[in-house]
């Protein structure tokens, strides 16, 4: 019973146009980045920076590399806006609609439910983090040859050169971690769908909230209280590419961020099952 509510749910999630919208802006920033890189002078900036550390700019100015500098500013700025859309939808839009009372006239519980809508938002998290990275690699190869992989992110203190089948490891890997993280953006805005009030406010609450985490994170008077930003801990799937990978380091990260997700989880199924659905 449980799978055939799950399968409804997400036939329900997808087949909503909105859901769709992260796809196709990953698609069309990702297309403009790469004429961008074509018509910039980013090679031979790259180039300089491989050459004046000692390796050769041809092994490394290649599909994988690009991929990767075009999935930061994604994974900083559309990621969560899309994640959070969703996320503020899954419950708000069914009271919004009147359509959750009618769903709770079925002998279902309200935790059942809201567990159901939580599991189909992981899916759909899931599936946009494999989409943005396919894309992004696809996409890069047209326009750039399979070489190595190059990461240099000074914010974090990344700085790596992989060959072409570990850098595709290290890839998929970076992606398994975001699907955590995107999963976490999308609980946030779940826990304020579960109150009472409308999706976009839900969306904005969460949407707020990382903005905040992400200011105060970056504030230098902040720098003894950045633990206690939710961001702070997103920066692990960077860490995935560093040699050795720092695996103590990754982990603790994702046990917080695994925390918070179940946290919002467990505060947004309380605040539902005290909620009056009838009036």
């Amino acid at each position: 019973m449980f799978f055939r509510q799950l399968r409804s749910e997400l036939w329900k999630l997808f087949g909503k146009k909105r859901t769709y919208i992260g796809f196709g802006a990953f698609l069309v920033a990702q297309v403009g980045m790469l004429l961008m890189f074509q018509h910039s002078r980013w090679q031979q900036h790259m180039s300089r920076l491989l050459e004046g550390n000692g390796y050769l700019a041809g092994d490394y100015v290649s599909a994988l590399t690009v991929a990767i500098l075009m999935l930061i500013p994604q994974i900083l700025l559309l990621m969560p806006l899309y994640a959070s859309l969703v996320g503020g939808d899954m419950v708000a839009k069914e009271a919004e609609d009147g359509t959750l009372r009618m769903i709770l006239c079925r002998p279902i519980s309200r935790l059942r439910l809201l567990i159901v809508k939580w599991v189909a938002g992981l899916v759909f998290c899931v599936t946009l983090v494999i989409a943005l990275g396919a894309m992004a690699v696809l996409l890069a190869r047209i326009w750039f040859p399979w070489g190595g992989l190059f990461v240099n992110w000074p914010p974090v203190h990344v700085f790596a050169l992989l060959p072409a089948s570990e850098g595709l490891l290290r890839f998929a890997l970076a992606h398994a971690v975001l699907a955590m993280i995107a999963s976490t953006i999308f609980s946030l805005s779940f826990m304020f769908s579960c109150f009472n009030m409308k999706p976009a406010a839900a969306t904005v609450l969460g949407l707020t909230y990382l903005l905040l985490n992400q200011v105060l994170e970056k504030m230098p008077f902040f720098e003894d209280y950045k633990a206690y930003c939710l961001t702070y801990y997103f920066d692990c799937w960077l860490y995935t590419f560093n040699q050795p990978v720092p695996v103590a380091e990754i982990v603790k990260n994702l046990s917080v961020i695994l925390a918070f997700n179940l946290s919002a989880f467990v505060i947004g199924a309380c605040a539902f099952h005290v909620r009056d659905i009838k009036s």
